[in-house]
């Protein structure tokens, strides 16, 4: 038995004790969305299937679609696990895909994915990429393909989220470990970079995973998701969302939430609380610990009720060391008065998992594309109200 296979192995022997221990059962391959729950008037449909996607659910990302972009009509997808980026075209406007297109393959675990002036941006484990599509085929055109940069850390979490923000690029690395002191800058933080991958510096550090980061379509302000460290039980710490600004510090290794000191971790001795000091920023809201918050999406679309323009989506994938597990489902929160409520529930029943939801983006016509890296699924939940004909 060679080295390979006996790890594949025990890996999937700790995927079936983890599962055990904490209630988790494995997903039922289906194609119905009847366990969904939607406020009245939503309904969720299947965009695009058989997209990869697990028959167990287990700690990390699942081996299905993650990262999304909407360009003219055609949803760009990353697939980590295929080393793929696909294209789903729905040409003839039924909202369903009309097939998969392969964009681009042979990437080393594509999950960041942006557009900007002609240029598809992907962020892969270790480099950060742009290359051009060929004519109109939903193929990229090879001879167009650059590396921007090749030297990015690797090792534990491995998500690489990209955004390009006028001008600039912006890049999220998670740490490489549940809690430690980073020996790279880069990790735990997100760096801003020039278009063409030079002049990178650190934007905003003491991120431990911040999977997703968007910027407000009318303000421009930076907010983004952060998942908490494990290891201090079921409800500490908090998951986050954060208000992201150049040059500050949230915290992680050392501190949490409102600025709570992380004293499991840090031993050291203060005259006063470290977490208070000029450069730490508190968390924005603090989120149902183990959630994993991964992609948000402001909505600014004319076909939800009135009460949701302005909400903030969250795409909540799942606990996996959580007694009572948590997450598996979508919220909205209110910007006005900072409320969390239920949107999109049901993938966690009995504890069986029937998918985890990845990203969050707002189609043209305001519907929700959401990803879902178990089921292998690609969701479109839209609003008719009871007296539209």
């Amino acid at each position: 038995m060679n080295k390979k296979i006996a790890f594949m192995i025990i890996a999937v022997l700790l995927i079936i004790i983890v599962a055990s221990i904490f209630g988790i059962k494995p997903a039922v391959k289906s194609g119905s969305l009847d366990s969904i729950s939607l406020p009245k008037g939503f309904k969720i449909d299947v965009f695009a299937d058989t997209l990869d996607g697990s028959s167990i659910s287990y700690p990390g990302p699942n081996p299905g679609p993650r990262m999304m972009l909407l360009k003219d009509n055609v949803l760009f997808v990353t697939i980590p696990n295929t080393g793929k980026v696909i294209a789903l075209p729905d040409e003839n406007g039924d909202k369903k895909a009309d097939g998969v297109v392969t964009f681009i393959d042979k990437l080393n675990n594509p999950h960041g994915i942006d557009y900007y002036d002609g240029w598809f941006y992907i962020a892969e484990v270790s480099r950060v990429i742009r290359v051009k599509e060929s004519g109109n085929d939903l193929h990229a055109d090879m001879n167009t393909f650059e590396v921007l940069i090749d030297n990015l850390p690797t090792g534990g979490h491995f998500t690489r989220t990209i955004k390009i923000r006028n001008n600039s690029l912006y890049l999220s690395i998670g740490s490489s470990c549940n809690v430690c002191n980073e020996l790279d800058e880069r990790r735990a933080a997100i760096t801003k970079c020039n278009l063409n991958g030079t002049g990178c510096r650190v934007y905003a550090k003491g991120l431990r995973n911040s999977v997703g980061f968007v910027f407000h379509p009318e303000t421009g302000v930076m907010y983004a998701t952060d998942n908490g460290r494990d290891m201090l039980g079921d409800d500490i710490p908090p998951d986050e969302i954060n208000i992201i600004k150049d040059g500050k510090n949230y915290g992680w290794p050392i501190c949490y939430g409102k600025n709570i000191h992380d004293t499991d971790f840090d031993k050291n001795v203060y005259i006063r609380n470290p977490c208070m000091e000029p450069f730490e920023m508190p968390s924005f809201i603090d989120l149902q610990a183990h959630s994993a918050p991964l992609g948000l999406a402001f909505y600014y679309g004319d076909s939800f009720p009135a009460e949701y323009r302005g909400d903030l989506f969250v795409a909540y994938h799942g606990s996996w060391n959580r007694n009572v597990p948590t997450g598996y489902k979508i919220v909205s929160i209110d910007m006005l008065n900072l409320t969390v409520k239920d949107f999109a529930t049901g993938w966690l029943t009995g504890g069986n998992v029937l998918g985890r939801p990845v990203d969050i983006i707002v189609a043209d016509d305001g519907s929700l594309f959401v990803s879902d890296d178990n089921a292998g699924k690609i969701y479109r939940i839209s609003y008719k109200s009871s007296n539209s004909s």
